[in-house]
């Protein structure tokens, strides 16, 4: 007797290591289940620009090839396109875009820097004859750079930088002003030091002097303002960007969004929800490799820089190349070599960057932020 009513005793004991089992199994599956839920929306924001890829397929025989292994180029193009949600406030959808702001990002082979170079909306260039959204052809002319992509998009503006700079563009990424956005509110904002107060009817902006953080809205205001911030100038105003951009980058690295996945997927929700990329780029393992390539770059390493550029000749309200700094500037990105600053150039003196010296190219780090 004592033995049977001793015997269900242990098969009662021995179940809990059993339900203990399943309910981690349910717990490991569940967030595996969670985990590729994540990663497929983030996946499926991408959206893909196969009609740039194909074009670019036409013209393969006269594009420059790439010299250095494992270095790449990317176009940055940030569009000014007010169709999309939330963008008409930004002025009329006229059926047509042009590049706001491009910016040419060199990866050195081995993570070993990155040098964005940003290329003037003005600057005087020849742009390729290009088929434009309605299929018809255009004309090869000498006009200002971001004509390149309203009249044949992100393939245009591809051909027109490499014939520009004889770099090959391995990749081109598209943002709009909304994506812009929201990347920022992503990080939670982008702090900056003001000199004088802003107030820029055009660009939606009223901000005072001193240290701030700025969210979307004012952060692409501050951007995109032109007018009403020192003298005017395009060239300024790229500056002012990349000014923004180091401080964007220094908050990102500082604050471990890339270590930490409960604020890195904020961060990759909004920008691949606002993304045009080529097929090499439009998915989440090719962002996070690329990413990853980036993460560890020491600050100091993290240069931004402007295409020595001058007034242009017969129209002062132009650019135009500085050579030979522009060339040899070129070269260097080409070869996959360090490229010299000479110095650092801050939004709030008024000085935007401006053609090189001998030893160097002038810009700014992003290890040097303007409210350091």
């Amino acid at each position: 007797m004592t033995t049977d009513s001793s015997e269900p005793a242990p098969r009662r004991r021995r179940r809990w290591p059993r339900v203990l089992a399943l309910g981690v199994a349910l717990l490991v599956l569940s967030a595996a289940g969670a985990g590729w839920w994540f990663y497929e929306r983030l996946d499926g924001n991408i959206r893909t620009d196969t009609r740039t890829a194909n074009e670019l397929k036409k013209y393969e025989a006269e594009r420059p090839v790439s010299v250095v292994r494992d270095a790449q180029n990317i176009l940055l193009i940030g569009s000014d396109n007010r169709g999309g949600k939330g963008n008409g406030k930004y002025g009329k959808d006229t059926g047509t875009q042009r590049s706001d702001t491009t910016i040419l990002l060199h990866l050195q082979a081995g993570g070993k820097s990155a040098t964005a170079v940003s290329i003037p909306r003005d600057l005087m260039v020849d742009i390729p004859a290009c088929e434009g959204p309605d299929g018809k052809r255009t004309q090869a002319r000498f006009a200002q750079f971001n004509w390149a992509f309203e009249s044949g998009g992100a393939a245009c503006s591809i051909r027109t930088v490499e014939k520009l700079t004889g770099i090959r563009v391995d990749h081109h990424m598209i943002v709009d002003f909304s994506g812009f956005k929201r990347l920022v509110n992503a990080v939670g904002g982008v702090e900056m030091c003001l000199k004088e107060p802003v107030d820029d009817a055009e660009a939606h902006l009223k901000l005072p002097a001193g240290r701030q953080v700025l969210h979307g809205e004012q952060a692409l205001g501050y951007v995109r303002a032109r007018y009403s911030i020192g003298d005017g100038s395009d060239t300024e105003r790229i500056g002012r960007q990349q000014e923004f951009m180091s401080s964007l980058v220094k908050k990102v690295q500082s604050n471990g969004v890339l270590l930490n996945p409960a604020k890195l997927y904020p961060v990759l929700n909004a920008a691949t929800s606002s993304l045009t990329t080529d097929p090499g780029l439009d998915s989440l393992k090719d962002l996070y490799a690329l990413v990853r390539g980036v993460r560890d770059i020491p600050r100091d390493k993290i240069r931004f820089l402007t295409i020595p550029r001058q007034p242009y000749t017969y129209n002062k309200n132009r650019d135009e190349l500085v050579q030979p700094d522009a060339d040899r500037l070129f070269r260097q990105l080409r070869l996959d070599r360090p490229v010299p600053v000479s110095h650092a150039v801050t939004a709030s003196t008024g000085g935007g960057p401006k053609a090189a010296d001998l030893t160097g190219y002038q810009g700014t780090t992003a290890a040097r932020g303007i409210c350091e």
